[in-house]
């Protein structure tokens, strides 16, 4: 009998190999930890101080300078090392900057790769001035401030998550402090904890939120410093003149790379396969920043930008309407049916030289550029809003079904409530709302975020989009429109095997077969019942005969069959590990932040300057927050936010990816022109040093002299 060999658990959960194997921490996590940024220029001086630069100019609203009177003065402040000078007052600054001080943190809104490295970056700074100093987090968001609920962090905790992806060290939330009750428990948080300021990590909302809480506690003493935070890119600074102060948000770039990586692969994947075209959408509500770097990042064959198709003229509709004397105004801006007949064209043109697959695409806030969309938005928006505004419970509460609501909505046209909405809702728009599939009645009348926004993430635009292409296809399939290319050598193999004449089979079906690597077959043929009256005519067969195999093979390839797969990319692109660019702009945030705070600044945007460059150009700022303000309806209502920044269509990079947009679509004989970013690399040289988007809107003429 022979010896049991076989390893007990317990041996086995000792070895050293599967204690690596099953540890928490990987090698890859080990390495990023380990990872120490390089610091700019004015970091390795022993202290900073804050110079004022008027050279920036802003448009700013009256409202703003009524709202927030305690920082509309705030100018724009660069970060200046100081080493030398009169001995006093080097003391006295170093004094000030060395004081002991508690400084608080918060997370807001959606994570984004690099917010543990504002953390390591303010309290690596904040220990060198002083290792007295105290970082305190304040957990799930804004209402740890409210709640007073926190962490004190400690350098074993920022080495835990230091160059690591999410928001895990102390949560995040979506809480905004927007009310008389919420400031003031807020207040009495920063008092009881002490706190001489506050930094909130965020998008543009939660940096408008800053604004108001600086505005507040001013006289209590305690400062508040913003962070740009978005993976969708919209906050982009820049003044009147279009000088650039913020170029770009953190997080975009690995949440940029994160998408193009999955969409590359199914590059891969359609193009062995042949027969799917994937439609990916990628985050970005507001703004197609993340699908314009996706579609440089891949060569996606066809890529839609938002801020494009509301760009977009009829010129056909244009011109008919000055012929009649009249003006049309919807040959202004896409409409969903004039979009899916260009997606149509694309998958056509693939399809004819014999590539019935592809990769679309689309950014999640595509239907807010479609006027049609976009008119349906606003009026639901102001209709659902009143009724909150005028009854005891909430619209979605009230009218759980879809059903209900359309009863709702049809009330309204038939004159039954009077209100201010009888007079939104027309019957026109009811017509209309009811010829739309019923997936996208319910997307359309979904509840609202917090803040009062149309969630577009939760509407599956994708499906919307392709339910209208595959429709129309079809049309065009019955018409013989539609066709796969047939590779002309392959079908002369097919026929020459099968004993066939190629040359007169080839003349019979074909309506390009002379003049063309790729034949296409005829209009006039689109069944099995038109095909043999073809091959009749052409005395191919007679009359009774049945179709040659050979033929009915080449016929069946010749018939499209589309078949699509959806995604959307979000929530991975968002928890990804930051890229080593994200890793080194956040911890620089992180130590400007702390430069803000030692000078006295509040109400102020931490940033860095020259971003778009070579790292040894980055100049740490602050930038006001307040001028960068304007009224914008939200809910129903007029406020005060910090404006989005959309693609700007004269930018390089859209104009680099428009003029590409034939190429990639590579609708021809050749190769498709697809690019492999490759995955995110903490390791080696590979990856490029920052975004495309930022590297190519950053060459001037100058460069190219």
């Amino acid at each position: 009998m022979s010896e049991d060999r076989t390893v007990s658990v317990e041996e086995l959960l000792n070895h050293k190999d599967v204690c690596g194997i099953i540890d928490d921490v990987s090698q890859e996590i080990r390495e990023r930890r380990a990872f120490v940024p390089p610091l700019c220029d004015v970091f390795f001086t022993p202290f900073t101080v804050l110079e004022d630069d008027d050279s920036y100019e802003f448009e700013i609203d009256k409202e703003t300078r009524k709202q927030l009177p305690h920082i509309i003065g705030n100018k724009v402040q660069q970060v200046k090392g100081v080493e030398s000078g009169d001995r006093a007052v080097i003391e006295a600054v170093k004094h000030n900057f060395s004081r002991t001080r508690t400084i608080g943190i918060v997370f807001s809104g959606g994570p984004s790769p690099g917010g543990h490295n504002v953390i390591a970056g303010l309290y690596d700074a904040a220990k060198k001035a002083n290792p007295a100093n105290k970082i305190i987090g304040f957990y799930m968001g804004p209402d740890g401030i409210i709640e007073g609920d926190f962490v004190t962090i400690t350098r074993e905790l920022v080495d835990k998550y230091r160059n690591v992806g999410g928001f895990s060290m102390i949560k995040t939330g979506r809480t905004k402090i927007d009310s008389t009750e919420k400031m003031t428990l807020s207040r009495e948080t920063c008092k009881s904890l002490g706190l001489d300021a506050i930094v909130v990590v965020g998008g543009d909302d939660s940096n408008t939120n800053a604004a108001f809480m600086a505005q507040a506690m001013f006289e209590d003493g305690v400062q508040v410093i913003g962070v740009p935070k978005t993976i969708d890119g919209d906050i982009q600074v820049k003044d009147v003149n279009g000088r650039i102060l913020c170029a770009m948000s953190f997080g975009f770039h690995t949440a940029a790379r994160s998408y193009a990586k999955n969409i590359s692969d199914l590059c891969s994947d359609g193009s062995s396969d042949v027969k799917y075209w994937h439609v990916c959408k990628v985050m970005g509500r507001v703004a197609s920043h993340l699908a314009l770097e996706v579609a440089l990042q891949t060569h996606a064959n066809m890529t839609l930008i938002g801020e494009d198709l509301c760009n977009y003229i009829d010129k056909e509709k244009l011109d008919k309407s000055r012929a009649e004397g009249t003006v049309d105004y919807s040959a202004y801006g896409m409409t969903l049916r004039h979009l899916s007949r260009v997606i149509c064209k694309a998958i056509m043109k693939r399809a004819a030289v014999g590539k019935n697959y592809g990769v679309i695409v689309i950014p999640e806030g595509l239907l807010e550029f479609i006027d049609e969309v976009q008119v349906f938005i606003i009026k639901l928006n102001s209709i659902i809003a009143e009724y909150n505004e005028l009854h005891d419970t909430d619209f979605h509460t009230a009218f759980p079904f879809l059903e209900d609501k359309r009863e709702y909505l049809r009330r309204l046209v038939r004159g039954i409530r009077d209100t201010r909405a009888a007079a939104i809702w027309n019957a026109r728009d009811d017509e209309l709302f009811s010829d739309i599939p019923e997936f996208f009645q319910e997307g359309l009348l979904m509840e609202r975020d917090s803040h009062g926004n149309f969630q577009f993430s939760q509407v599956k635009t994708e499906t919307l989009l392709m339910q209208m292409v595959e429709d129309y296809l079809e049309i065009l399939k019955e018409k013989g429109q539609y066709k796969i290319g047939i590779d002309k050598e392959y079908f002369k193999k097919t026929m020459t095997k099968a004993g066939l004449d190629p040359e007169v089979i080839g003349t019979a079906i074909f309506r390009n077969y002379c003049n063309d690597p790729f034949c296409l077959v005829k209009e006039d043929i689109f069944t099995q019942k038109t095909l043999k009256k073809a091959l009749a005519k052409a005395r191919v067969i007679g009359e009774d005969d049945k179709i040659p195999a050979a033929i009915a093979k080449i016929y069946s390839k010749s018939v499209p069959k589309l078949k699509v797969q959806t995604y959307f990319y979000g929530y991975d692109g968002r928890g990804g590990d930051p890229t080593r660019f994200d890793c080194m702009y956040t911890y620089n945030l992180g130590m400007t932040v702390f430069s803000l705070v030692a000078n006295g600044a509040t109400g102020q945007m931490a940033a860095i300057r020259n971003l778009e460059k070579h790292f040894s150009h980055w100049e740490p700022i602050g930038i006001p927050i307040a001028p960068l303000m304007h009224l914008e309806e939200r809910g129903g209502k007029m406020s005060l936010v910090l404006e989005k920044s959309v693609v700007d269509m004269e930018s390089n990079a859209f104009r680099v990816v428009k003029s590409m947009r034939d190429a990639w679509l590579a609708a021809n004989t050749g190769e498709d022109r697809y690019r492999k970013p490759g995955p995110i690399r903490f390791t080696g040289k590979s990856e490029e040093e920052r975004p495309m988007t930022l590297v190519l809107n950053s060459i001037s003429r100058e460069d190219l002299a």
